[in-house]
């Protein structure tokens, strides 16, 4: 983990001076130098990066991130089609689903027939026959990935390891579904996606289970050749049904460095990276650093070496734990009460002496989740050089909630 190279607790005092609180934050400084990292990696390889709109969930964020990427940087990757409609009427362009849905379908069609370009995903015979009935609706042609799940099953299929994602878990699965594809009118296959999520969304440095981490290491670096291999054999069974894939996508923020060697790939996804919320922290290779924030008042000092915030319960999603809670920044040192966490109108926290607090003082979190931060606020304050430079706001504060 790169020592974040940003504001202090002194800077932050100063920046939301008269601001009210609760307020989401930006620092723009840590976002470019998170953004120049990740584009980094990216050298050499022949790809480029699909900017993951999830874990961000704002537009002028996505513009500022696309803008920096520059050539290397292509398109969005959405979580919803009604998402990929809305980015593609406010200028965006170069649009992949990555989540299918029989909703929206319709509003797709419609920015396709205007001339954008919007692919959706699949991994069912009744996503494609869907796809063709909204594209002959519009008389367009819907362009498609097919969703190849590389988790990784043992004992038969009895024992599961990764997300429970797509059925296509076999080349001769993939092939079977692109054969079936050519018979529907108005879809066309142009490509594959494989997110390897046992490598680039599992942490392997997490202070919440650590006698698990060395058994996470392993499994990711046996997982990396197992993954290529099933990604390689996948776009070989497309050709083998008469496509040639226009997109190979692959990658996370925490797999960019392995999915950019494969010949087949044709671009990564990143999101989570840009912002670095704190689930990162846990990751052994992570050379981020935090730029998105979040601040809540004191409103109470019930006793010696505790503080009370209004507010704070922004709990992440996935398996409940600890780790899905935000994470008090600053001041440094402070910690949960056990019996309390994260409460929906005020948060206790344990203050070390040398950091007092005051009634009024705002206390720093970063969020567990990229971009579900966003849909607690309905603007970002964005900071630069130690100074706020403006407010935007997020999906929610332009009046959008996709899911």
């Amino acid at each position: 983990m790169i020592a974040a190279m940003g504001l202090s607790w002194a800077n932050f005092r100063d920046v939301l001076d008269g601001e009210p609180l609760p307020t989401a934050l930006i620092d723009l400084d840590a976002l470019d130098r998170n953004t120049d990292r990740i584009k980094a990696q990216l050298s050499g390889s022949g790809k480029t990066l699909r900017v993951a709109s999830k874990s961000v969930r704002h537009t002028g964020l996505l513009r500022r991130i696309l803008d920096r990427g520059g050539e290397a940087f292509r398109g969005l990757m959405c979580f919803t089609g009604l998402e990929a409609a809305y980015l593609a009427s406010v200028g965006f362009d170069d649009l992949l689903v990555a989540y299918p849905s029989l909703r929206g379908l319709d509003a797709v069609a419609k920015e396709v027939r205007a001339g954008k370009t919007i692919r959706l995903m699949a991994d069912h015979v009744a996503h494609l026959r869907a796809y063709g009935a909204a594209a002959q609706r519009a008389d367009v042609v819907l362009e498609v990935l097919l969703d190849l799940d590389p988790s990784h099953e043992l004992l038969g299929g009895k024992v599961h390891l990764g997300p429970e994602r797509s059925p296509l878990r076999t080349p001769e699965q993939v092939e079977a579904l692109a054969r079936r594809a050519s018979s529907i009118e108005g879809v066309r296959v142009v490509g594959l996606m494989g997110y390897e999520a046992l490598i680039a969304g599992m942490p392997d440095a997490t202070p919440f289970s650590r006698a698990l981490n060395p058994m996470r290491r392993v499994l990711k670096h046996i997982s990396v050749p197992k993954v290529a291999e099933l990604r390689g054999g996948a776009v070989a069974a497309l050709r083998s049904a008469g496509v040639e894939p226009l997109v190979v996508n692959g990658g996370g923020t925490g797999s960019l460095e392995t999915t950019t060697r494969e010949p087949w790939i044709t671009e990564v996804t990143a999101g989570s990276g840009f912002v670095c919320s704190h689930l990162f922290d846990y990751y052994r290779a992570n050379v981020l650093e935090p730029a998105a924030y979040f601040a809540l008042e004191v409103s109470r000092l019930p006793g010696a070496g505790l503080a009370t915030c209004l507010g704070g319960g922004y709990v992440a999603s996935g398996e409940p734990g600890w780790d899905k809670l935000p994470l008090p920044w600053l001041p440094e040192g402070m910690s949960y009460l056990s019996a309390e966490g994260a409460g929906e109108v005020q948060t206790p926290l344990r203050v070390p002496t040398d950091a007092p607090l005051s009634i009024g003082d705002p206390v720093i979190f970063r969020h567990a989740k990229a971009g579900e931060l966003a849909e607690r606020f309905d603007s970002y304050l964005l900071v630069r050089g130690g100074a706020a430079v403006g407010r935007e706001p997020t999906y929610r504060g332009a009046g959008q909630n996709f899911l």
